[in-house]
């Protein structure tokens, strides 16, 4: 599976919520989904950066790969005051990296694959990940999150980027 670049069109979109009861075809889509976030490599993918509309995630923040974690229907329902500025890269903007502020911390609930409700509290990178992630599943790219001058900025590096071939899993050339 290919992942998508900006400016695909399906980046823009809200993908559709999906049951884990009845959608025999998720735990393949989200093997498929992790295979290529470590193919790229990168550490997250939403399903829509695959040209799939449904509200999946993937992620793995573990240095030999053996934690993936698919959520379904993910959701921020708690975010922290305090905020972070942090570089962020995205598999469907290789080439660069663009600061974004974001809460520090956020509760996000989800269905597993089986369909059970779970709550994951996170901070740090694991929180900028949900969210971002989300995003994804709103059609909100992280470019979308940044100031309009280092939105200009990224694009303008962006676009030297893929003059030069960036490819997913490239935050920088």
């Amino acid at each position: 599976m290919d992942v998508l670049s900006h400016p695909n069109v399906a980046l823009k979109q809200t993908a559709e919520p999906v049951d884990p009861g009845n959608d025999s075809d998720l735990k393949d889509l989200c093997r498929r989904m992790a295979q290529a976030m470590y193919e790229a490599p990168g550490i997250g993918l939403a399903a829509p950066q695959l040209g799939i509309l449904k509200r999946v995630i993937v992620y793995d923040l573990t240095e030999d790969n053996s934690g993936a974690v698919a959520l379904c229907n993910p959701e921020i329902v708690e975010a922290s005051d305090e905020v972070e500025i942090d570089d962020e890269g995205c598999l469907s903007l290789p080439g660069i990296t663009v600061p974004v502020e974001r809460p520090s911390r956020v509760a996000c609930e989800a269905l597993t694959l089986a369909g059970r409700k779970v709550r994951i509290e996170a901070d740090g990178l694991h929180a900028r990940l949900l969210q971002h992630e989300i995003d994804h599943l709103d059609g909100v790219l992280m470019i979308d999150r940044a100031t309009p001058d280092e939105r200009r900025a990224a694009l303008r590096r962006y676009v030297e980027a893929q003059l030069v071939g960036a490819k997913p899993g490239q935050t920088s050339i």
